[in-house]
């Protein structure tokens, strides 16, 4: 089930579609078939999906940011209620967790829509005659 050929390449903003995991082209189709496994192409438009490759761009970021974020929120329960160490695993490992799988899927779902809309493919050297 396809839709016409007349879909507007551009009609998508890429951080709508980044943000809610669908496809770059129609806004419409899911982009995962799994938490973080692609699709082969959209179901709605047709787009294949083969050139997509985020690399571990989101997985920097996340790590990055989640981990930012996580370890500051476990240093401000140090610095206020001092708790035993056991606490801080109870705390401490559930926020590293949510801090970094619950944005993979929707960075990783980003990077792809912006990658498709400025047309970002691999670097090719030419030879110079």
């Amino acid at each position: 089930m396809q839709k016409s050929a007349s879909i507007k390449e551009t009609s998508v903003s890429p951080y709508r579609a980044g943000l809610t995991c669908s496809c770059p082209r129609c806004g419409e189709g899911k982009l995962f078939s799994g938490y973080l496994k692609l699709a082969p192409r959209c179901e709605v438009c047709g787009l294949d999906y083969s050139f997509a490759d985020s690399g571990d761009g989101p997985a920097v970021f996340v790590i990055l940011l989640g981990g930012l974020v996580a370890v500051l929120a476990v240093l401000a329960v140090e610095l206020i209620w001092r708790p035993p160490y056991w606490v801080h695993a109870v705390i401490g490992i559930p926020a590293v967790l949510v801090a970094t799988l619950l944005p993979l899927r929707y960075l990783k779902s980003l990077l792809i829509a912006l990658q498709y809309h400025h047309k970002a493919a691999e670097a090719r050297l030419e030879k110079h005659k």
